[in-house]
C-alpha cells in the first residue's frame, strides 16, 4: 500500500525527503518502512541541521580514547583508569510528563555509560524552568526532580550535583538534561559497530510496550497547544529493571562474549540495529515474530519504533551465547536472538514468515540529509547601563535581593532529594562549585561540573559559548582538579529560522574557540533542536559538563573559609561589568547590553597558577566569581562556613556596584595565610596575573568597611528563604 501525503506529514518528513526516500528505494515505502525513515532522519537521531557545524569542535587529544560518535566519550585518566561520560537532553518529554520524562532521561543516559563497559559512578543534570510564579513551573519542577531522585536512588548511582534555573524564556519549553559518569578500565572498552557474518544478534533487557513510539520524531518538532495530546510518546522507566540489566551487562562484559553492544535509547530496535550494522558495514536481518513483547498484538510498526526502556542489543560471538543466556536468565531479564548479521548492508525484517521491509542501511544513515541551512548574524547590543541613571539602592539590600532570588537561593530543597552518597565515594556533593568522586579504592578522584549561561549566550552567542566553557573550567580548577575534557548538550529554538540557526551556529564556534585555546576537548554531547512553543523560542542555551582528575586526594579544596585571621584575595582583574549581571536582572529588572568580554588568554594563565597554588597547598580554600559577582562569591564563602569576612573598600574604581557586582570574567577567590602573603605575591607577579587582597576572615560577621554588616547567620537566612516561601504560596 502506497503511503499518502497526510502519513508523510505526520511523521515529520518533508515532500523533498519522501522523494529522496524513493529514490533511494527504487520505490514507494510502506508505512513501516516510512516510520523507520522517519526515525532515522528526524533531526533527534540524524543531527541533520547540526552536523556541518559540530565537525568544527576539537575532539582530540592525547587523554581522548573515543570521542563523539559512540554512545559516550573516553577519556584516560591514567593507570589504567578510563572515565565514560556524556549529558544528553529529554526535553520535550519531561514537560509532557515530567515525572517518566525526566525519569527516562536518567534512564537513558545510564544506558549510555554501561553500554560502554564502564560502571556508572555518578549522575548530574541541568534543569531550567520558567518564571516561578508562572502556572504550570511548580508541578514541573516537582514532577521532574521527583523523576531524576527516584531513578537514580533507585537505581543506586548518586545524584552528586548540578543546577536549577529559572527564566521566562522556559515559561512552556522547560530543558532537562541529564548527565552520567562511569568508571572502566581502559583496555576494556566496548564499542557499537557490528563485526562478522552470520552472528546472533541478541535482544536483552526487558519487554517491548507501546510506550515511546515516535519518541524521537516527538523530540524533533515544536510544540503548540495540544502538546499534551502526545503524553502517549512518553516512555516509562523501571529504575530496577535498569538495575538487573547494569549488573547483567557488566557481568557478561568480564569475558570476550561481546562483539559489539548498543543501546536501545531513542528510536528504540530501529536506532541500535541500523546504527550497529552502518558502523560495521554489514546489514541485518531480524524476526520480528521472536521480539519479546509484553503487550498482545503488536505490529511490527509498533515493535520498530517503541522506545520502551531497559532494553539492550548486543552481537554475540556465536559459540558463547549459551553461557550469555545463563548470565540473563539468572538476573531474571528476556534473552532473545531476534536475528543475525549479513553481508547484505540492508536492513530485512521478517514477520509471519514474509519480508516486510527492506532497506539499505546506507540509506537510513550516510544518505540522511543533510542540512546547511540559512542563518544570519546575531544583533548585539552595545547600550551599556550607567549605574548613575539607576534608582539608588543600598549594596546590602542589592546583595540580599541577588542572595534570595530563585536563581540564587539554596537549592538542597532539591538536592536533598537526590542520594549523594551511594556508593560510598562522593567526597565532594552539590553545593560547591564542583562535585568530586573518588576512584574506587584509589587515591585519587574526578571533579565533575554542569554549566550554563543563557542570558549571555542570548546577548552575544559567539561570547555566551565560549564563556560557558571557562566557566566550566574556573569550576573544575575551583576544587584543585586539572581540567580534561567535556560533553554539551545544545539546546535551542527551531533551526529553520535564519535567526535561532545563527545563535546556533556562533554559540558552537565560541565552545570551538574556548575548547581549543584551553585543550580541553568536546568527546560526546547532544543536540537539542525545536524547543519552541507557538513559534516562541527558549534562549539558546548549550550546557558544558565537564571532568577534570585530581591525582591526590589531600589537594582538594572547596569553597568554605577555614580560618579567621586568613586573607581572601581576588585573582585576575576586576573592570566593573555590569551589563547582563545577576545585579541588574534581580535588582532591577534589567536585562539588555552586551556580556562581559572572554580574554582565553588570561582564563588559561589564571586558571593554572591558580591550580599551582593549590597542589602547593597556598591556596587554602579557592571559588570562581561568577554570577552574582565579588561580593556574592564572597557571601557564599561566608555562608558555607559560617565565618565572617572584613572586606576593604575599594579604592580603584569609583563605583561600588561595578567594583562588587560587575560579572568580569577568569577571576577566582582564594583563602590563604598573612604567613604566605609575599610568597604568593612573587609568584603571582612573576606569572604575570594581577591580583589584589580584597578581605580578612573573621569570626561571624559579613561586612564591607564602613559600608554595611550583617552576620553570617542572617546571610544563611536570607539565601535559604526562598522556597520555604514559595512552597506556603504554592
Amino acid at each position: 500500500m502506497t503511503v499518502t501525503k497526510d502519513q508523510i506529514e505526520s511523521h515529520g518528513l518533508k515532500p523533498d525527503e519522501y522523494k529522496k526516500i524513493k529514490e533511494l528505494l527504487g520505490r514507494d515505502a510502506n508505512l513501516l518502512e516510512l516510520g523507520i525513515f522517519s526515525a532515522m532522519w528526524n533531526e533527534h537521531c540524524s543531527y541533520k541541521s547540526s552536523k556541518i557545524h559540530l565537525k568544527k569542535l576539537p575532539t582530540k587529544n592525547n587523554i581522548v580514547i573515543r570521542g563523539p560518535g559512540e554512545n559516550a566519550g573516553v577519556i584516560d585518566i591514567g593507570d589504567d583508569d578510563a572515565i565514560v561520560f556524556k549529558i544528553e537532553s529529554h526535553n520535550h518529554p519531561s514537560f509532557i510528563e515530567p515525572y517518566q520524562g525526566a525519569a527516562t532521561g536518567v534512564g537513558g543516559i545510564l544506558r549510555d555509560v554501561f553500554t560502554m563497559g564502564a560502571r556508572p559512578i555518578a549522575l548530574m543534570n541541568s534543569i531550567h524552568f520558567g518564571l516561578p510564579q508562572n502556572e504550570k513551573t511548580q508541578n514541573l519542577l516537582s514532577g521532574v526532580v521527583s523523576g531524576i531522585g527516584g531513578y537514580g536512588n533507585s537505581v543506586g548511582i548518586p545524584t552528586v550535583g548540578g543546577e536549577t534555573k529559572f527564566n521566562s524564556t522556559y515559561n512552556e519549553n522547560i530543558l532537562v538534561n541529564a548527565m552520567a559518569i562511569g568508571h572502566a578500565n581502559k583496555n576494556k572498552i566496548f564499542y557499537s559497530e557490528a563485526k562478522g557474518i552470520n552472528k546472533p544478534v541478541v535482544y536483552v533487557g526487558s519487554k517491548t510496550g507501546r510506550d515511546g513510539i515516535h519518541g524521537a520524531t516527538m523530540a524533533s518538532a515544536e510544540f503548540d497547544e495540544n502538546s499534551e495530546e502526545k503524553k502517549p510518546t512518553v516512555q516509562v522507566g523501571d529504575p530496577f529493571a535498569e538495575k538487573l540489566l547494569l549488573e547483567a551487562c557488566l557481568e557478561l562484559m568480564k569475558d570476550n562474549s561481546i562483539i559489539s553492544i548498543q543501546d536501545m535509547g531513542a528510536a528504540g530496535l530501529t536506532s541500535s540495529s541500523v546504527e550497529m550494522a552502518s558502523k560495521g558495514k554489514l546489514g541485518i536481518e531480524l524476526n520480528l515474530n521472536k521480539v519479546p513483547c509484553r503487550e498482545n498484538n503488536m505490529t511490527p510498526y509498533e515493535m520498530m519504533l517503541s522506545e520502551s526502556q531497559e532494553r539492550m542489543l548486543i552481537i554475540l560471538d556465536d559459540k558463547k551465547e549459551e553461557e550469555a543466556r545463563k548470565i540473563f536468565d539468572k538476573w531474571d531479564l528476556d534473552f532473545v536472538v531476534i536475528g543475525k548479521t549479513t553481508n547484505t548492508n540492508r536492513l530485512i525484517l521478517n514477520f509471519d514468515d514474509k519480508k516486510i521491509a527492506d532497506i539499505p542501511i546506507p540509506a537510513l544513515s550516510d544518505k540522511a540529509p543533510l542540512y546547511e541551512r540559512k542563518w544570519t548574524k546575531s544583533k548585539l547590543s552595545k547600550n551599556k547601563v550607567k549605574i548613575k541613571d539607576l534608582k539608588k539602592i543600598k549594596i546590602e539590600d542589592a546583595l540580599i535581593k541577588i542572595l534570595s532570588s530563585p536563581n540564587h537561593s539554596n537549592k538542597s530543597w532539591i538536592t536533598d532529594q537526590y542520594d549523594q552518597v551511594v556508593m560510598c565515594d562522593t567526597i565532594q556533593k552539590s553545593g560547591g562549585d564542583s562535585a568530586i568522586v573518588r576512584i574506587h579504592n584509589k587515591d585519587k578522584a574526578i571533579a565533575i561540573s554542569v554549566d550554563s549561561s543563557a542570558n549571555y549566550c542570548k546577548a552575544d552567542p559567539k561570547s555566551g559559548g565560549k564563556q560557558i566553557v571557562c566557566e566550566n573550567w574556573r569550576n573544575l580548577i575551583s576544587v584543585g582538579a586539572k581540567p580534561l575534557a567535556i560533553t554539551n548538550c545544545l539546546n535551542f529554538g527551531n533551526p529553520e529560522k535564519p535567526k535561532i540557526m545563527g545563535e546556533f551556529v556562533e554559540c558552537v564556534d565560541g565552545i570551538k574557540e574556548a575548547c581549543e585555546f584551553l585543550n580541553f576537548p568536546v568527546v560526546s554531547g547532544n543536540v537539542s533542536f525545536y524547543n519552541e512553543t507557538n513559534s516562541k523560542s527558549i534562549f539558546p542555551t548549550p550546557v558544558i559538563g565537564g571532568i577534570g582528575v585530581i591525582d591526590n586526594l589531600k589537594k582538594i579544596v572547596n569553597i568554605k573559609t577555614k580560618k579567621s585571621g586568613n586573607l581572601i584575595m581576588i585573582v585576575g582583574k576586576t573592570l566593573g561589568h555590569i551589563d547582563q549581571s545577576a545585579f541588574l536582572q534581580e535588582n532591577f529588572s534589567i536585562y539588555g547590553g552586551p556580556p562581559p568580554e572572554i580574554n582565553l588568554v588570561n582564563e588559561k594563565n589564571n586558571g593554572l597558577i591558580v591550580l599551582k597554588l593549590i597542589n602547593e597547598n597556598l591556596a587554602l580554600s579557592v571559588h570562581d566569581i561568577s554570577s552574582g559577582g565579588t561580593l556574592v562569591s564572597l557571601a557564599e564563602m561566608s555562608i558555607s562556613s559560617g565565618l565572617g569576612l572584613k572586606i576593604y573598600k575599594p579604592k580603584k574604581l569609583t563605583n561600588s556596584f561595578e567594583y562588587f557586582f560587575g560579572e568580569d570574567q577568569g577571576r577566582y577567590l582564594i583563602e590563604f595565610s598573612k604567613n604566605n602573603l609575599k610568597k604568593i605575591e612573587t609568584f603571582l607577579k612573576q606569572n604575570s596575573v594581577f591580583f589584589e587582597v580584597i578581605a580578612e576572615v573573621q569570626n561571624d560577621i559579613f561586612e564591607i568597611e564602613k559600608t554595611f554588616s550583617l552576620k553570617t547567620k542572617d546571610l544563611h537566612d536570607y539565601n535559604n528563604q526562598w522556597y520555604s516561601k514559595y512552597n506556603a504560596i504554592n
